[in-house]
């Protein structure tokens, strides 16, 4: 489910630290694998911190480790500060620097002091930059198909940071396949037009950067008339995210369910009540 922004900013400083002369080294176990690894070191807290403690522990003697930001909801401490709050829990890791993935100029300044701090040599800095440019230029996107024949449609809106990780996210679109719903995930909405619907949020320059995401895209495709209902979903033990989305639930005038996901999880007993309340059975239409 890795939609493509996520894939081309991962591709941006992949491309940028070969072009500095670093050599980069990516995690040596599968997601199920570093999530299991991050289970046994951080257990009770959120799946999604699990996992980037997982593949953090799973580098083998990293000098460095680029983490990309999360955009956060309001109380998501994680979210804030992950590179801060993981060596205080967890003891010897390597340095740990934080990356944006929001916008062309933050991604640049952060890739111009990530580039000083490896080489110390400004003119190989502004080389490496120039050749990596093109790679953050976002594609022109558009909605995706928004129905399916025979199938009821559901948005499903939840953190990037779980509905890109297949680890994470995977069973939920079978789950709801089997029910006959077609599911479009937040992830393939276009983010430009999501950051403009969330402007419409109220007081939404004091709202943080995830909280606003997810307002944006539940905003942005409940109200096409393709949609039925909501699913809205947060990282297993998140109580941070799950809170944001009970509070955009509140806001939605359409059916709408609260959901959780865990690593490897296939089965939701939430799942078919809440598609029998958006395809209702023939004698229960005849009824009424």
């Amino acid at each position: 489910m890795l939609d493509s922004r996520a894939a081309r900013l991962s591709g941006y400083w992949l491309a940028f630290l070969k072009e500095l002369g670093a050599e980069s080294v990516l995690p040596a176990l599968s997601a199920a694998e570093a999530l299991a690894l991050g289970q046994q070191s951080l257990e009770g807290e959120p799946v999604t911190v699990q996992l980037a403690l997982g593949r953090i522990l799973s580098l083998e003697h990293p000098d460095l480790v680029v983490v990309p930001e999360w955009p956060t909801v309001s109380g998501d401490a994680w979210g804030e500060a992950l590179t801060e709050l993981l060596p205080r829990r967890i003891s010897g890791l390597p340095p740990l620097v934080s990356v944006p993935d929001a916008s062309h100029k933050s991604t640049e300044t952060a890739a111009t002091e990530l580039g000083l701090r490896l080489t110390h040599n400004a003119g190989q800095v502004r080389l490496a930059l120039d050749k990596v440019r093109p790679l953050l230029s976002a594609p022109r996107s558009s909605l995706p198909n928004l129905s399916r024949a025979s199938q009821a449609t559901v948005a499903v809106i939840g953190p990037r940071t779980l509905l890109n990780e297949d680890a994470l996210a995977a069973g939920l679109r079978p789950a709801l396949e089997a029910l006959e719903l077609y599911p479009v995930f937040s992830t393939q909405l276009p983010l430009p037009d999501i950051v403009q619907r969330a402007e419409r949020m109220e007081n939404a320059a004091k709202v943080p950067a995830g909280e606003r995401e997810l307002f944006g895209a539940a905003s942005l495709i409940a109200g096409k008339s393709a949609v039925r209902g909501l699913i809205l979903v947060s990282p297993a033990r998140d109580r941070a995210t799950a809170a944001a989305l009970e509070r955009l639930a509140q806001k939605m005038h359409k059916p709408t369910l609260l959901l959780s996901a865990d690593g490897g999880q296939t089965e939701w007993p939430e799942l078919p009540p809440f598609s029998r309340r958006l395809t209702p059975s023939p004698s229960a239409t005849d009824e009424t």
